[in-house]
């Protein structure tokens, strides 16, 4: 083992060391379903702004976008824009009212003037597939990193650490419920911007702050010329190449708003007023990691090259820790070796941060909507008591941690940013529809609520499957096989007008009108928060 290597793997043995001891800590204190999954909603505004951060920077963020910007330059930063750009809906249309309106999940919204048990089903099926696809994009980029870590052994160290980061994210969710995770989230995020800051510093003192040389070198270490700089090296060329732009856009800027985990941190305060400040302290760290990730990626570029990138991976993945590398002094270094460890072990806290919030946000759609409106039915209002739902939520976060790590390991050549991509495409499709509609649509009903998710959720996973994503290219899931017939990377431009048109159609040809007294009362508890859990 390597210097590099030896330190790495002591820093994140401290790292999963102060998290493990942070959920022992937090699961004492864990004595029901509003503890383990709402955290007793006791964060304050400045605490959840932090773990909606280190909620929302995941390892897409900060390993494949930064690969992205390495390879392709303005293209790549089209993800940053979309990603920071969808805060603005959320902090508009969705956080106070989401927050009055529920108590655990979307599904306590959308069901707050509808038929509850066939919404909650269908909400639960949307949200656990974002949840998943999210998952495997976290996953493969530890894989990714690992790999780099330990090239010796990398198929075998790839799968290693995806089954030990599964098996890590479900003891987050069992032992500590929400309170360990946001705890978790709120470490991640401040080591997150942490080292970004670092990393960004050293790559303008390298430059002595003159942004137009960075991207002079940049484009010369690209191999593109001026091409890296200009829109069209990954989406131009070609119709489809820009109408997959197009898509990409509408799912980043739309699939926030949508992303089931993101949604339950609104139910960790105590008011719809501290929702919306925690995500106005959200924008400000976000927007602040997206312009240095713009610096490390072009970085990258400039000081690694785009050619070394993408030998070591060819997606791109590695781009951040090879620019560390070279920023501590090169490969062998002392300075490399320590900040190579560093961005090592901030990766992986981002990965295991992430994981641990959607595991939860998962696992809590199973307990509390698919197994709660189940037994509902069966056995009246009172069958699913709180500790009958935390207990099948922790049996949910196990099989949901056990389809992800199958899942991931066909997916290792995928960039983590593309994967994210399609998940936000998913969200955008079945969650956001429906809930635009509940609360802005006066006329909207339980079967339009449930046609809106089936309409986006089941074209979206098939586009999806169909895709170059799953088959028909090198960096593909199956990249044996091609039964890839949509040409489109991101299905969001088809799906998400599906999702919308669904919901409407399904409305109108309703038997049963929507009760004008139930609206009355979800518009009154969103705007005002009169009755609000």
């Amino acid at each position: 083992m390597t210097g590099h290597q030896g330190l790495a793997l002591a820093l994140f043995t401290a790292f999963v060391s102060i998290t493990l001891a942070i959920t022992v800590w937090a699961g004492r204190r864990r004595t029901s379903s509003e503890e383990f999954f709402s955290g007793g909603r006791l964060f304050s505004p400045l605490e959840n702004g932090f773990a909606i951060t280190g909620d929302y920077l995941s390892a897409g963020s900060f390993l494949g976008v930064s690969g992205l910007i390495a390879l392709y330059g303005y293209d790549g930063v089209l993800y940053l824009v979309g990603f920071l750009v969808a805060w603005l809906g959320v902090l508009m249309l969705v956080a106070e009212l989401v927050r009055n309106c529920g108590r655990f999940t979307l599904a306590d919204v959308l069901s707050a003037r509808m038929s509850a048990r066939p919404v909650r089903i269908a909400s639960g099926l949307s949200s656990i597939t974002v949840a998943v696809l999210y998952l495997v994009a976290q996953m493969v980029g530890a894989g990714s990193l690992v790999s780099l870590l330990l090239d010796g052994e990398a198929a075998r160290a790839r799968t290693w650490t995806v089954v030990g980061v599964g098996a890590l994210m479900v003891f987050y969710v069992v032992c500590g419920g929400m309170r360990a995770t946001t705890w978790i989230q709120v470490v991640k995020g401040a080591l997150l911007l942490g080292g970004s800051i670092v990393l960004t510093a050293l790559v303008l003192t390298r430059f002595h702050g003159n942004v137009s040389d960075l991207l002079r070198a940049a484009a010369q270490g690209s191999g593109r010329g001026g091409a890296y700089l200009r829109p069209g090296l990954r989406y131009g060329g070609s119709g489809v190449a820009r109408l997959d732009f197009v898509s990409l856009g509408l799912a980043l800027v739309l699939g926030t708003a949508g992303l089931p985990h993101i949604l339950t941190r609104f139910y960790t305060v105590p008011t719809a007023r501290a929702a919306r400040r925690s995500v106005v302290w959200a924008v400000a760290l976000i927007g602040a990691f997206y312009l240095m990730t713009m610096v490390l990626g072009l970085g990258a570029a400039a000081l690694v090259g785009s050619g070394a990138v993408r030998a070591s991976n060819a997606a791109g993945n590695t781009a951040v820790p090879l620019l560390a590398l070279d920023l501590g002094g090169g490969a062998g270094s002392t300075g490399g070796t320590v900040l190579f460890a560093v961005v090592g072990s901030v990766a992986f806290a981002t990965i295991l941060a992430v994981v641990a919030g959607l595991t939860l946000a998962s696992s809590a759609s199973v307990a509390h909507d698919l197994y709660g409106s189940l037994r509902r039915r069966r056995s009246g209002p009172s069958a699913a008591p709180d500790a009958r739902e935390v207990a099948v939520a922790r049996l949910a976060a196990v099989a949901v941690g056990a389809v992800a790590i199958v899942l991931t390991l066909y997916a290792q050549a995928l960039n983590v940013a593309v994967v994210v991509g399609v998940a936000f495409a998913v969200a955008a499709s079945a969650n956001l529809p429906a809930l635009l509609f509940t609360l802005f649509w006066r006329r909207f009903t339980t079967r339009g609520t449930v046609w809106s998710i089936y309409g986006g959720l089941v074209p979206s996973v098939v586009l999806v499957v169909f895709s170059p994503v799953v088959s028909g290219g090198s960096d593909a899931i199956f990249p044996r096989l091609d039964f890839a017939w949509f040409p489109l990377q991101n299905p969001g431009i088809v799906s998400i007008p599906l999702g919308f048109l669904a919901g409407w159609l399904g409305t109108v040809l309703s038997r049963a009108p929507a009760d004008p007294g139930r609206y009355a009362e979800v518009e009154v508890r969103s705007l005002t928060g009169a009755g609000a859990a």
